[in-house]
């Protein structure tokens, strides 16, 4: 068994809406059935006794490797924690090739499933040894690695219940909400608009502390210190006992609690200086330590802080209480578990011995042994919710701390008895203000039940009714995408939006171009939706993005599919019918959002049955209002976009839009008719997004066909009285579209300039110029840059073979050099003549033919 051309499919994809890695897996012969593998099935459940079945009950079918390699990956994932459930293995044309697809949550731990179930497999046929329980702790520590952390990862999950899309930006905790102009970004737990002002404030202990106390909240007495002998001072200032910590820590580093004596703060300086240059000391203030949360103008959640500790139980000694509490499934090693492991170190060595014992002694029955002062979870200590507790004037002391420092998430630390009664009747005080704080605590508490603060902070970014998404307007098909990507996105600008876009041109925002080349993939939807001015995105959605990585984006609001044909790139990457083109261009419209539509061909059949996978509703178009598919559409109110008297009409039931064919210069008064399915189809899909008409009419208006504006889409030019047209067509479809709309343009004498792409089959090459040879009485064929693989002359010969039969061909030129044959087609010009140049080059033989043309 080989492995092959591992891809991730990051978004919704030809197998699912899941994310999911493909492989391509050769089986040898005897391995396309295990049955002929004696003994291997059971070896491999001897090492893999997890290992789900292979075959649903009742089924006798040949398993082969590839199946079992699937479920394999799958079953390394489930059993090391990950919620992962899809997977699928699919047989190519190809003997002994398939296509594996399996789910993952992470894609490096999907990565690392695929190589370790490749590595089980050929253990179980060789008969050797694997760890398994190795493999699944590789798994389970790389996914603890990479996935987000409890704090963020809350506010994702809560994020996701509201239908809010989401993208993690780097492998921390940076991530994004929504698209466009209507995203916002957290990083762990802090927001977008908190200014590094009010971060700057609050890592700054001295001078919150200042701040509070001039609003008037209880805070402990204290400075910052230059050296010991000063920090001795300040302590005798604000009178024992004393606090020392650094002036801008966190997670409680260096803080060093309850200090009585001049060695115990010279110690404590010691270990403040490890992690800060800038200490403070200030009074200590008896009690126990609360952590409140602040999300806006509200208390969200408070927690009491319990030091790490342990209880004797007259038989083991502190360690082994400490080993034994640290088997708790709750506690690791990192920020990915509710607790942290209690830390055994010279901190916690040196609290042992205030209370008189060692890492050795074994403390009475009940007895309390306190391994640290400070409560901070990330030394191991532990949370008790107390939210319902919280005196309404704490929280509004609370509340009065955090916007003082200016913080929107903030953790605020409290020292005082109980929150049951207000701080100053206990001598409390707030001992830090804390900016993007932990959430563990509140989430999953040790004790009482967790918050709902993922809910509060998504909830302070995004209004109710707000899901952060801008209009995706998606256009796939065969022919007619990018002039329809381009109409859309033209209709959408006139009604106010600033629109991204993406096609086989470039990447496009507000009509600036901001990047060049075939940019119809994910990867630059990707770069639009990151956009902060982009109200409105149209993408060009091409079958390569999808099958590399599927989709940019988990729904769009319009799907639309202009046609499916005779299909084209047939053969390449497995999809090799028109059947299985149409299946992979459908899942856009499998992924249009509930409350969007599916705009498709009324006139393709194949596109009217996707109508059935789309879970949304669907706009028809067709230029005939009385095809079956149309008056079935119409009769049940439902809206379609058709042509009728000259207009084009917009119903929906008893009402219409009509807007003059006239008015629409790409259509040639109505009589290009690929253009006019290509208006239709941007009309239709603009509609779907509430667009106004006015704005559509003046948009359809303003269009123009042009080389700037649709280089390589039926553009046209004057060359010494001939009419010459520019066209990137490169299909059986496109040729049958184009002849049909030149035939409606008069002319003396019609020729065309055609070279064919090598990656297509030879009947869609021949194809081409059998179409084109019923049409122009002459006929230039070159070779250039797009042999794609071909041997030199293998193109122009399956385009010579499709001329055999012409009907109006009469002359046949074969040029080498798509320039050279476009000067010679130019200089058979006479007034009154055609030429249509089927270009390969768009943008350099758009500029040549434009420089002819102003030559001449």
């Amino acid at each position: 068994m080989e492995v092959s051309r591992i891809r991730a499919l990051r978004g919704p994809n030809l197998w699912s809406h899941h994310t999911a890695m493909e492989a391509i897996v050769s089986c040898s012969e005897a391995e396309r059935s295990i049955a002929e593998l004696p003994g291997f099935e059971d070896r491999l459940r001897a090492l893999f006794p997890e290992l789900s079945i292979l075959q649903p009950t009742g089924h006798n079918d040949a398993v082969p490797m590839a199946h079992v390699f699937e479920l394999t990956a799958l079953g390394l994932q489930a059993q090391a924690g990950c919620p992962v459930t899809f997977s699928r293995t699919t047989q190519t044309l190809e003997d002994g090739i398939y296509q594996v697809v399996v789910e993952y949550s992470e894609e490096q731990v999907g990565r690392l499933a695929l190589e370790l179930a490749e590595k089980l497999i050929k253990a179980a046929l060789h008969n050797e040894e694997f760890d398994l329980a190795a493999a699944l702790d590789q798994l389970r520590e790389l996914d603890e690695d990479v996935r987000l952390g409890p704090s963020t990862g809350a506010i994702v999950n809560a994020a996701v219940a509201r239908n809010i899309p989401y993208r993690r930006l780097t492998e921390g905790s940076l991530v994004v909400f929504g698209w466009g102009s209507r995203q916002r970004r957290i990083q762990a737990a802090e927001m977008d608009i908190t200014s590094a002002i009010s971060e700057a404030i609050a890592q700054d202990k001295e001078l919150t502390k200042k701040l509070l106390h001039a609003a008037g909240v209880p805070v402990p007495l204290g400075r910052s210190v230059s050296n010991v002998d000063d920090a001795w001072a300040a302590a005798l200032e604000v009178g024992l006992p004393v606090v020392v910590k650094p002036q801008d820590g966190n997670q409680g580093k260096g803080v060093t609690v309850n200090i009585t004596t001049r060695e115990q703060l010279e110690a404590a300086y010691q270990a403040a200086t490890e992690f800060r240059d800038d200490i403070m000391v200030e009074r200590f203030l008896p009690g126990n330590d609360f952590r409140l949360l602040v999300i806006g103008n509200k208390l969200i959640a408070a927690a009491r802080r319990d030091p790490p500790q342990v209880v004797g139980d007259g038989k083991s000694t502190v360690r082994a209480l400490v080993e034994q509490v640290n088997k708790d499934p709750r506690r690791g090693s990192g920020h990915s578990t509710s607790l942290t492991k209690i830390k055994f170190d010279d901190i916690a060595l040196a609290t042992l011995a205030k209370q008189g014992f060692n890492a050795e002694s074994v403390p009475p029955k009940g007895q309390r042994v306190v391994l640290r002062n400070n409560a901070n979870l990330s030394t191991g200590g532990a949370a008790t919710d107390v939210t319902d507790d919280v005196h309404p004037e704490v929280a509004a002391r609370a509340v009065e701390a955090a916007q003082m420092v200016g913080l929107d998430i903030c953790g605020v630390d409290l020292v005082c008895d109980s929150v049951l009664k207000p701080i100053e009747d206990q001598n409390g005080g707030i001992v830090e203000v804390n900016a993007a704080p932990g959430l563990r605590m509140h989430l999953s508490p040790s004790f009482g039940k967790g918050r709902a603060v993922g809910e509060a902070i998504v909830d302070a970014m995004f209004d109710e009714n707000d899901d952060g998404r801008i209009p995706i307007i998606a256009v796939t098909g065969t022919n007619g995408k990018t002039t329809t990507v381009r109409l859309t996105a033209h209709l959408l600008s006139e009604s106010g939006l600033r629109t991204g876009m993406t096609n086989t041109d470039g990447v496009y925002v507000n009509g600036v171009q901001i990047d060049s080349g075939d940019c119809s993939g994910p990867r630059s939807a990707r770069n639009v939706l990151s956009h902060p001015d982009v109200d409105a995105a149209v993408f060009e959605t091409a079958r390569g993005g999808i099958l590399r990585e599927g989709l940019a984006y988990d729904r769009c609001q319009v799907a639309v599919v202009t046609n499916i044909g005779a299909g084209d790139h047939l053969g390449l990457n497995y999809i090799t019918t028109v059947e299985d083109l149409a299946v992979l261009k459908r899942v856009i419209v499998q992924n249009v959002a509930d409350s969007g539509y599916a705009v498709l061909n009324a006139t393709d059949p194949i596109v009217v049955s996707m109508a059935a996978n789309s879970p949304s509703q669907v706009i028809f178009f067709a230029a005939d209002k009385h095809h079956p598919v149309m008056a079935a559409h119409r009769a049940q109110g439902k809206r379609v976009v058709y042509v009728e008297n000259g207009y084009l009409v917009a119903a929906e039931g008893k009402e219409k839009q009509l807007i003059p064919l006239a008015d629409i210069p790409i259509t040639r008064n109505g009589t290009i008719g690929f253009q006019v399915e290509n208006v239709m189809a941007s009309v239709a899909a603009a509609w779907a997004v509430n667009a106004s008409f006015e704005a559509i009419r003046r948009g359809l208006k303003s269009f123009a066909n042009e080389n700037d504006n649709a280089p390589g889409r039926f553009n046209m030019f004057s060359y010494r009285g001939a009419t010459v047209i520019a066209d990137y067509g490169h299909n059986p479809d496109a040729m049958i579209a184009l002849v049909k709309a030149v035939e409606t343009m008069p002319a003396n004498r019609r020729s065309v300039v055609i070279s064919g792409a090598g990656d297509r089959r030879d009947q869609d090459i021949r194809q081409q110029t059998e179409i084109l040879g019923n049409a122009f009485e002459d006929v230039i064929l070159y070779q250039d840059q797009c042999q794609r693989g071909r041997a030199d002359g293998e193109v122009i010969a399956l385009l010579r073979e499709g001329l055999k039969n012409a009907t109006k061909t009469r002359r046949t030129d074969e040029i080498t050099g798509e320039f050279v044959a476009i000067d010679l087609a130019l200089s058979r010009l006479e007034t009154g003549d055609l030429c249509l140049i089927l270009i390969d080059q768009v943008e350099e033989a758009l500029a040549h033919i434009a420089k002819r043309c102003q030559e001449a």
